[in-house]
């Protein structure tokens, strides 16, 4: 039996957990600001290069406009944020209008691959509708340089293809070196509905929701893509939600709207002895793809004796 969970707090691309078990994980906190950074990349619907004209763009725009421009984004929010992961969040690809699916996402990728950087990806409802099957999009992810991307977990009967997690680990020299620290779940949402009488999108199901629940322990935080023009945050029973608004210039947008990304960052609080302790705050903001790459709306979430409180920054 399937379960519509559209509605919940499940619905999401990854979503951000503090944790206190061991790991062996490789990403690790800084050590010196006790900080770790997160650059979210939502609706790149890429294609096949230069050949790729942009949706929604000024008339002047047209003829100099192609999937190059989100390329360059890209690099830009990289060398502006240096952060520590990089996590696409679905509709990578355009399926239908890609040539070659496996150089399509070559392409889209291949600024977090040639710039050596950690990265992460799931799926969204367009990145299969070429000739790949979804599992076959997702595997091929899960091949490419520097990506800690996976299929499922390991002995897990699971819908769908990319649900995983990765923890971040503790800063270098402190007692939470070999702590998992930070937990980011993935999940795959799907792509349409299968069920006749529940029209539009997918949804988590019941078997993803079981595993999650099995292996996680407190839900922080909950990024969300696919409303391209949609990029606010809110709270929901106690859950942030935030979207992180359309990335790709060849995604449905709005001509004057800059393309945009969100930022995460989360900061570790110091103990009384000044040891780096769990996470005492996260921050995000969205940076935009303008002359400046101006950043907007910046918000700073406290968890303050397991009560948590939204401050904007003005």
């Amino acid at each position: 039996m399937e379960i519509n969970l559209s509605n919940r707090t499940l619905f999401f691309c990854f979503l951000l957990i503090t944790t206190g078990m061991a790991t062996t994980a490789g990403l690790r906190f800084d050590n010196k600001s006790g900080e770790f950074k997160i650059v979210q990349v939502a609706d790149m619907h890429y294609a096949n290069g230069r050949w790729t004209g942009c949706l929604d763009v000024f008339p002047d725009q047209v003829s100099t406009c192609s999937d190059l421009n989100t390329t360059d984004f890209l690099y830009r929010i990289i060398r502006a944020e240096n952060p520590d992961l990089v996590v696409f969040t679905g509709d990578n690809i355009y399926g239908h209008d890609t040539i070659d699916p496996v150089k399509s996402m070559n392409m889209a990728f291949d600024p977090v691959v040639a710039l050596k950087l950690p990265w992460a990806a799931v799926l969204g409802n367009h990145d299969q509708e070429s000739y790949l099957s979804r599992e076959a999009v997702m595997r091929h992810i899960t091949t490419m340089p520097y990506t800690l991307s996976r299929l499922n977990p390991n002995g897990s009967k699971i819908d769908g293809y990319g649900n995983y997690n990765i923890e971040i680990s503790g800063p270098e020299g402190s007692p939470l070196v070999n702590k998992s620290v930070l937990n980011l779940y993935f999940l795959d949402s799907g792509d349409y509905s299968k069920v006749q009488s529940i029209h539009g999108y997918g949804w988590i199901k019941l078997s993803q929701q079981v595993w999650f629940q099995k292996t996680s322990l407190q839900l922080q935080k909950v990024y969300k893509r696919h409303d391209h023009l949609n990029d606010f945050c809110g709270n929901l029973t106690g859950i942030q939600l935030c979207y992180a608004g359309g990335f790709g210039y060849h995604a449905s947008g709005k001509a004057g709207w800059p393309r945009r990304t969100r930022v995460v960052s989360a900061f570790l609080e110091k103990t009384a002895d000044g040891q780096w302790g769990g996470v005492e705050s996260i921050k995000t903001w969205k940076r935009l793809d303008d002359q400046y790459l101006s950043a907007r709306d910046p918000l700073v979430y406290l968890k303050i004796h397991q009560h948590q409180h939204q401050h904007k920054i003005e």
